[in-house]
């Protein structure tokens, strides 16, 4: 009887991890992919508007395409500051493979069928994906810091 509860409870554990991990991706993949198409609509937008304000108000437009093209480089100064569209490709992805994971793990089938506590190599699977994507951030991170220091220093 002990060790159905203690097989429960791990199972129990396990799963709400996984699906916790599994909401916090899909909720923040969601964020940068409306952050990163909002600001490229609004990119494309201002970028097709220039062109037209030269036609249409010659007199002012060189005040208003110098104002519009700051605009420009602000948001893709902010687009590449926070990587919205690697960020939105990287946490679809893990939360696809958490998906993934847990549909092979509740159906027991692929190496869940074979072993005789599939819960503790779930929750290793789980981390080892997990980490995988933190591995992926500090590594972006990292090399934009040294880019970044790059260009200043050069």
């Amino acid at each position: 009887m002990a060790d159905q509860e203690d097989f429960e409870k791990g199972n129990s554990i396990t799963l709400t991890r996984l699906d916790e991990q599994i909401s916090w991706y899909s909720r923040k993949s969601r964020h940068a992919r409306i952050s990163y198409k909002s600001l490229k609509i609004i990119q494309i937008s201002i970028s097709a508007t220039i062109p037209l304000l030269s036609i249409f108000i010659p007199s002012q437009a060189q005040k208003i395409m110098a104002f519009l093209g700051l605009l420009l480089l602000i948001i893709e100064g902010i687009q590449q500051l926070n990587q919205y569209q690697k960020t939105w490709l990287t946490y679809r992805s893990t939360c696809e493979f958490l998906k993934q994971e847990k549909y092979i793990f509740l159906a027991r089938a692929g190496v869940y069928n074979f072993i005789s506590t599939p819960e503790k190599l779930l929750s290793e699977r789980i981390e080892e994906i997990i980490s995988k994507e933190h591995g992926q951030w500090f590594s972006l991170q990292t090399q934009e810091y040294t880019e970044g220091n790059r260009k200043q220093s050069g």
